[in-house]
């Protein structure tokens, strides 16, 4: 993909795919390739492959592998992959140099975890990976440890093509919009549809999604209303996934992904649990609750066929 095509799909929706398990606990691979299908069939901008709603933390290096290319191929160049990558420096290197040479057009890297990593050493690590690299990096930022200047230098590096901004904090969007120059990274809304509006405003363009596995097409209503300035449309649509956002964060953020796969179960797709740490059953009280939502989606008429 050329530079311009690249930063289009970033400044549209990335999806990001669940991780679907057998009943062994294993990487079932077709149907990742259904639920991928259904993502790039369902008109998405970007896909990204072993992210947190992939569950990047709980599979192995060699499943990442599997994930990455099980993507790639049932994407078949529809949208923009966009591989998750991450842990050790070394790792993410690899992960990335493989993927780049598997046929993604981009890598993702994850906020390193490590609970002493320095902020100008994390912004130093999201750099590394860039400058080892062949294609483009989404830098996914999910820390407010990160001051604007070097939030700033990262944007501002030549193989950075995004960064993922996800926190709350907008007046350190806004200064980083402010500070940017005509050649640096776009600044992508990293919290998801609900988010989007108030990013729109201070200058992001984009945003990740979980929910294009289950609804594409709600979310990429929301997407239209954004670029084309029909803020109030935009309001009202994240109003009808208000509900299931909500789910989403229970327990700190534990059912995320949970609900997800969750949906993804009632509508056909028998992906299996959430492994450990994340929360991997729905209790009966929400599964209700999530049921009830996914009906009134049926009803109003958006949702995709499965």
């Amino acid at each position: 993909m050329t530079p311009v095509e690249i930063r289009a799909a970033l400044g549209g929706i990335s999806g990001v795919h669940v991780t679907p398990y057998d009943a062994e606990g294993a990487v079932d691979r077709a149907l990742l390739a259904r639920v991928v299908d259904r993502i790039a069939a369902g008109g998405i901008h970007n896909i990204v492959s072993a992210g947190n709603t992939g569950e990047f933390y709980a599979l192995t290096p060699d499943e990442v592998r599997l994930v990455h290319d099980g993507c790639i191929a049932a994407n078949a160049g529809r949208a923009m992959v966009t591989a998750g990558v991450g842990r050790s420096l070394k790792e993410a290197v690899e992960l990335g140099r493989r993927a780049a040479a598997g046929g993604a057009d981009a890598v993702m890297v994850h906020q390193p975890l490590d609970p002493f990593a320095a902020p100008q050493s994390q912004a130093a690590y999201f750099e590394a990976v860039a400058d080892a690299l062949t294609i483009p990096v989404v830098a996914y930022v999910r820390s407010d440890a990160m001051s604007l200047k070097l939030l700033a230098g990262l944007a501002e590096h030549p193989n950075i093509a995004a960064v993922k901004f996800a926190t709350p904090n907008l007046m350190l969007l806004a200064e980083c919009v402010r500070a940017a120059s005509e050649t640096s990274a776009l600044w992508v809304c990293g919290l998801a549809e609900g988010w989007a509006g108030p990013f729109y405003a201070v200058g992001a363009r984009g945003f990740t999604s979980g929910l294009v596995n289950v609804d594409p097409a709600r979310s990429l209503a929301i997407w239209r209303a954004l670029e084309e300035g029909r803020a109030a449309n935009a309001r009202a649509l994240v109003d009808t996934i208000a509900l299931f956002e909500s789910l989403r964060t229970r327990y700190g953020n534990g059912a995320n992904v949970t609900v997800v796969k969750a949906a993804l179960e009632r509508q056909g797709y028998p992906v299996g649990p959430v492994r450990l740490p994340g929360l991997p059953r729905l209790d009966p009280a929400d599964a209700d609750a999530l049921a009830t939502i996914l009906d009134a989606w049926a009803r109003d008429g958006l949702r995709t066929a499965a």
